[in-house]
């Protein structure tokens, strides 16, 4: 009997995982399912810039995953049953169970709309392909002087602002945020993101709350409200619905809680990256959801999955962060250094070198979902198989 590996999700973290453990186990010993809706790779990095016209390199995975032994199915996950150990899924042929032996849950998450009126209604997102392409309509349909209010001050709200300023100056462009602008960069960063600004003609209402969105405006919880032709929510991410429907553990925000090697700490056959994990970082922070996050999740989760189904040493890589890499338009760029735990300290790179060092970053990630194991020279290890009788372990090798 071979191992059954599903992989749900094929972003970042999904795709890596599933390249990887097909680098790390026998073809012979397990099978390795990836299911996914679409049928390519989504730059999800890079969603801003597809809203504003900017066409994207095609990643199929017909392509990516072409002899290494995953078997893509494109399909929907519907649900998860973990007790029965069942993914449930539709496609164009219906609706089906696959079962599995291990399962590496990787759907990742989509916009917030922190329960705020009229968000659904009115509001577009970035977190994914389908939003950034209805925002990409949307703007190419706007007159000379319509306003755009981006809410959020993150780095998805700052980088959305930038792009459709820097590839529409003809638009009036706004950003809201609930702090100030940049608050949490350092005096040098904070400095440079402003100069952007100014330069670009984004008018920032810093210290703004954001309490309904409308067809034409959004109402502030001052009382005031901002023309809005098209609104922007950029407000942080929700996890997929779907693991706080399970039996597995997951918190308030329905992340699955799992330990160091990604593995859950209820069910585990059941492995959590990406978004969808909650994962402590150094000085037991939670890691914030991001591609620098959960890509190191995945290693981590591909490699002990592949360590104890061979019976090898499991890996124990700490992750932590390095720095934030934000594009401001594709003419300049801000890269803040960070400590471990992700809180800036004074150095910062700005401008066309940091612009630079930023669109390397996201080919970088693109190259690593192709190349899960870093162009590193690997070896295919035989599963050990395991089965209890008699309350103890025996091994026979595959």
């Amino acid at each position: 009997m071979q191992h059954r590996i599903i992989v749900i999700g094929a972003g970042y973290t999904g795709a890596i995982a599933a390249g990887r453990l097909a680098k790390r186990l026998h073809g012979e010993d397990v099978t390795l399912t990836l299911v996914n809706a679409e049928p390519d790779f989504v730059e999800r990095v890079r969603m801003h810039q597809l809203a504003v016209g900017q066409d994207l390199k095609p990643r199929p995975f017909s392509e990516m995953f072409a002899g290494t032994g995953v078997e893509l199915k494109l399909a929907k996950v519907t649900g998860v049953d973990v007790d029965r150990k069942t993914v449930a899924v539709i496609d164009a042929n219906g609706a089906e169970e696959l079962e599995y032996d291990s399962l590496v849950y990787a759907l990742g998450s989509g916009w917030n709309s922190q329960g705020v009126p009229g968000t659904a209604e009115y509001a577009h997102e970035i977190a994914g392909r389908p939003g950034a392409l209805r925002l990409r309509e949307r703007l190419a349909g706007l007159g000379a002087g319509q306003p755009v209010v981006v809410v959020g001050g993150g780095l998805t709200g700052l980088e959305a602002a930038t792009e459709i300023a820097e590839a529409r100056p003809d638009l009036d462009v706004a950003l809201a945020a609930r702090g100030a602008l940049g608050d949490w960069l350092s005096p040098k960063g904070r400095r440079h993101l402003r100069k952007v600004f100014d330069g670009l003609g984004i008018t920032v209402h810093e210290h703004t709350a954001v309490t309904a969105v409308e067809a034409d405006r959004v109402a502030t919880a001052d009382g005031t409200s901002v023309p809005a032709a098209v609104t922007v929510w950029t407000t942080g991410f929700a996890v997929h619905p779907i693991a706080k429907a399970t039996a597995l553990e997951v918190t308030g925000t329905g992340q699955i809680v799992v330990d160091e090697t990604m593995r859950s700490v209820s069910h585990p056959d059941v492995y959590a990256i990406g978004d969808a994990a909650m994962v402590k970082g150094p000085g037991d922070k939670p890691l914030r959801m991001s591609c620098a996050s959960g890509t190191p999740t995945a290693w981590q989760a591909a490699d002990a999955i592949a360590a104890r189904l061979t019976g090898r040493k499991l890996p124990n890589a700490p992750i932590r962060y390095f720095n934030q890499c934000i594009s401001l338009g594709r003419k300049e760029g801000l890269i803040q250094y960070v400590t471990a735990d992700d809180r800036a300290v004074g150095a910062a790179l700005t401008g066309r070198f940091a612009a630079l060092y930023k669109e390397l970053i996201c080919k970088g990630a693109a190259w690593g979902v192709a190349n899960p194991t870093l162009g590193m020279p690997t070896r295919r290890h035989r599963v050990v198989r395991e089965r209890a009788q008699a309350g103890s372990v025996v091994r026979e090798s595959a």
